[in-house]
C-alpha cells in the first residue's frame, strides 16, 4: 500500500501494540478504582502502578515511563478531570514516581526487588503531590501533618502493589515479541 501526499503511514511495532495495551490496562484499573470509596480523600490504593511496575520489568524504564503518563492521561479523560487540580497532582506524582524508578535502575537486583522498587516509587509519588500540593494548592506549611499518614498509606500500597506485580510476573512469564 501506498501513501498518498495527504496520508501518513505509520509502522507499529509489537512492542509499541505491548505498551499500548499496558497502558489500556493501567487505564480500566484507574477508572475501576475511581469508583472505589475511601475513607480519606485523595487516597487510593494505586492499582494501575501494578501495571508500571510490570512494563519496567519486562520493558525497562522507558516502557514504563509511556505506560504511566498515557495512564494518567487517558484515566484524566475518560473520567472527566484533564487539567484539573487532581490531573496535575497525579501528572506531578507521576513524574516524582517515574524519575524513582529511573534511579532504581541502577540498584543491584539482588537486593531490591519489584517490592522495594514498588515502595520507592510510591513514597516517591506522595512526595510529588505533596510538593505540588505545598506549593501551588495549599501554600501553608501545615501541610506537613499529612506526611506521615499519607507516607503510611504509600508504604501499605506500595508494598501490596509490589507483592500483586512480583505475583504476576512469576505467573504470566514474559512471551517471546509480547504478543
Amino acid at each position: 500500500m501506498t501513501a498518498s501526499a495527504t496520508e501518513q503511514v505509520f509502522t507499529v511495532s509489537r512492542d509499541d501494540a505491548y505498551i499500548a495495551r499496558l497502558a489500556a490496562y493501567a487505564i480500566v484499573l484507574a477508572v475501576l478504582e475511581s469508583g472505589i470509596p475511601s475513607p480519606i480523600p485523595g487516597v487510593k490504593p494505586g492499582l494501575a502502578n501494578i501495571v508500571t511496575l510490570i512494563a519496567l520489568e519486562r520493558m525497562g524504564w522507558q516502557a514504563a515511563a509511556w505506560v504511566s503518563m498515557l495512564r494518567i492521561l487517558g484515566a484524566s479523560i475518560v473520567l472527566g478531570g484533564i487539567f484539573s487540580p487532581g490531573f496535575a497532582l497525579s501528572v506531578s506524582g507521576g513524574i516524582l514516581s517515574l524519575l524513582m524508578l529511573a534511579l532504581c535502575q541502577y540498584l543491584p537486583r539482588r537486593y531490591f526487588g519489584m517490592v522495594s522498587i514498588s515502595l520507592l516509587s510510591a513514597l516517591a509519588h506522595t512526595a510529588g503531590q505533596l510538593l505540588l500540593a505545598r506549593i501551588w494548592l495549599i501554600p501553608h506549611d501545615g501541610i506537613i501533618y499529612l506526611i506521615p499518614m499519607l507516607s503510611g498509606m504509600a508504604l501499605v500500597f506500595g508494598l501490596v502493589n509490589g507483592l500483586i506485580a512480583e505475583r504476576l510476573l512469576q505467573e504470566f512469564p514474559e512471551k517471546k515479541n509480547h504478543e
